[in-house]
């Protein structure tokens, strides 16, 4: 396929096998320097990550190890109904409209969620911070047990768009098994 469109990945029956574009995609030098996750019941913080450095990175060279993140989130993190997710980003020197994240989840071969959310506008050379809010549907008990006791067999694909152009693809791999 020559072009990736948000039609097409919203079609995918599970978590792709490879990149669907090139670290070089990115011609909007966008960067997330900051994530935060919260319960939004309790309030409380499960996990929070800075990148210190906000300087324009340095062109990477195709190292696709980079887009993926291991997530160890425990059973109880199943049960959670509601998340709010804080991303800062930058931006390179070229504005950004309709800046979109489409994320899936899967287990399997089966789509557990898919959030789609829209960024209208980002000014060139700026930091921005995007808050979204992930509404967790309650998955069946046998489900939620297959899931802990096959750590890693959850995935997730993450295409950011910037109208119908694809600029970053990333894979998230999930345990939810005890934590120790």
């Amino acid at each position: 396929m020559d072009r990736i469109t948000p039609d097409y990945v919203l079609q995918l029956a599970e978590a792709t096998q490879s990149f669907l574009c090139p670290l070089s995609a990115n011609v909007y030098n966008i960067e997330f320097v900051y994530f935060k996750v919260r319960d939004l019941e309790s309030g409380m913080v499960l996990f929070e990550v800075q990148n210190d450095n906000e300087a324009p990175a340095e062109p990477i060279e195709e190292d696709d190890s980079v887009r993926t993140i291991k997530y160890h989130l425990g059973p109880d993190f199943l049960r959670l109904r509601a998340l709010g997710s804080t991303i800062d980003f930058t931006v390179g020197s070229r504005e950004v409209r309709n800046f979109r994240m489409i994320e899936r989840h899967y287990f399997r071969n089966t789509l557990l969620k898919n959030f789609d959310f829209t960024l209208d506008f980002c000014i060139p050379n700026t930091r921005n911070s995007w808050e979204v809010i992930y509404e967790i549907p309650e998955l069946p008990e046998d489900l939620m047990q297959q899931m802990v006791d096959n750590p890693w067999e959850t995935r997730s694909d993450s295409f950011y768009f910037v109208g119908d152009q694809l600029i970053m693809h990333n894979k998230a791999e999930y345990n939810y098994s005890p934590l120790i």
